[in-house]
């Protein structure tokens, strides 16, 4: 999540140690945090101290969640509620948002779900259309520090006029990036022109990029305006740019040198104003050096390179990218997919991503067609992802993961079975197996 402007959290929550790690989770993404104990001091806090969210227990002492988000409603209509609840009071929950709150989540917590939980929940009015956007483009997701630092340079950079040079893996999301560059800059309502260069021949992409002339080669049996001309006064996108000759090159370097070029097969000169950002995914500086790029283009080109890591690189992003991915290719598909599940989400979290975001995303598209029922659950993954998962390895990872939630669960709890078991959505009897198998030594 990117940094956000002083905003104020109330936590309510009777667990302190839960507390404690709401609100390092949360001062981390950029929020400020006031916390109370039940939901009698809720009530009062939003009286007296106009948070901006409340995020709540279900079950807390004096007076619960439900009676709590009643008793705010009378006060404060607008101030948005999230529930925090286990799978056994999910019923209860339901209860709350009709008195009021505008969502619930599960226990034990996602972060990533809770803070996009949180984000829809301060949504004004009349961000109406950016926060469409938000919900609707995966170059929003950020939950690694890494893609945090990166969007944060590229909020600052879309201000400017420079040229920008994307630089990462085939999939990891350049196009998405030149997006979110290009929809903050002040040539937002200008035009947004894309080439991809690697997938015209190089005469092809001359005349692509500058435009013809009427009986300029064979079959130019009109005049046409090139991407450059057509992006006059905004953005052109020079997608995988290291893929074309040098003569075309030198032509690149004098339109922004000059702001000038001819048409193929013409005389006359077309001025043209349009930024440029260009995007990679082999070493330019490597081909500078055996002669297969200019040098004057590359530093012309990267006056601000960016490079996007891998995602492997960054792990903390699957699993909301997997949930964003799994909602857009239900809504595409027509079927209702509820969550996908901790085994399944393990899987994806583990595997490397050769094909990064656009393998995750046609990855959890052909599991949302197989899905049977409502959860995305592992057997639908591809071969590799189960057979990864399945492995000694990936089986370890699993338990290891299981076993620091059980540890965890029960050290909030204060070691209380009962409470941790409601909170995992198991019987205290699997608990205890699972407790027994793992050797977590009750305290």
């Amino acid at each position: 999540m990117m940094k956000t402007q002083e905003i104020w959290i109330l936590v309510a929550d009777d667990d302190r140690a839960h507390r404690d790690m709401l609100r390092a989770n949360l001062e981390h993404a950029g929020f400020s945090v006031m916390e109370v104990t039940n939901g009698r001091e809720a009530v009062i806090c939003v009286k007296s101290q106009h948070p901006d969210l409340v995020l709540m227990d279900m079950r807390m002492p004096e007076m619960d969640g439900l009676t709590a988000v009643k008793e705010i409603r009378k006060i404060d209509q607008a101030v948005p509620i999230l529930i925090m609840t286990a799978y056994g009071t999910i019923e209860n929950a339901v209860q709350t948002v009709k008195a009021g709150a505008y969502d619930y989540i599960l226990k034990p917590l996602d972060m990533s779900a809770l803070l996009k939980a949180i984000r829809t929940g301060l949504k004004k009015p009349d961000d109406t259309e950016r926060s469409e956007n938000v919900q609707n483009g995966e170059e929003y997701i950020a939950e690694s520090k890494v893609m945090q630092d990166l969007f944060s340079l590229a909020e600052k950079v879309a201000k400017s006029e420079a040229s920008v040079l994307l630089t990462g893996e085939s999939g990891t999301g350049k196009e998405v990036l030149a997006n979110f560059i290009q929809s903050r800059s002040a040539r937002a309502n200008k035009p947004f022109v894309k080439v991809n260069c690697a997938a015209l021949h190089d005469h092809l992409l001359e005349s692509e990029l500058f435009g013809h002339e009427k009986g300029a080669f064979t079959g130019a049996i009109a005049q046409r305006k090139g991407r450059f001309e057509l992006a006059d006064g905004g953005t052109i996108f020079l997608d995988e740019i290291g893929d074309m000759a040098l003569e075309t090159q030198a032509k690149i370097l004098r339109a922004l040198q000059q702001g000038t070029f001819e048409r193929l097969g013409g005389t006359q000169t077309v001025k043209t104003d349009c930024r440029v950002i260009s995007a990679t995914n082999k070493d330019l500086a490597d081909a500078v050096a055996c002669g297969k790029f200019r040098e004057d283009l590359y530093y012309r080109l990267s006056v601000v390179p960016m490079h996007i890591p891998p995602l492997r690189e960054r792990r903390e992003d699957i699993p909301a990218l997997a949930d964003f991915f799994m909602k857009k290719h239900s809504e595409k598909n027509r079927k209702h997919m509820a969550r996908i599940t901790p085994e399944a989400q393990s899987a994806l979290v583990s595997y490397d991503w050769p094909g990064n975001v656009r393998e995750l995303s046609n990855c959890i598209e052909r599991a949302v067609i197989l899905s049977l029922g409502d959860d995305l659950t592992v057997e639908s993954l591809p071969a590799q992802l189960k057979k990864q998962e399945n492995s000694s390895e990936g089986l370890n990872i699993r338990k290891l993961r299981e076993k620091d939630l059980i540890i965890s669960t029960l050290q909030r709890h204060g070691g209380n079975k009962t409470k941790a078991a409601e909170e995992l959505g198991w019987s205290t009897h699997t608990l205890r197996n699972k407790m027994k198998d793992y050797n977590v030594k009750e305290e």
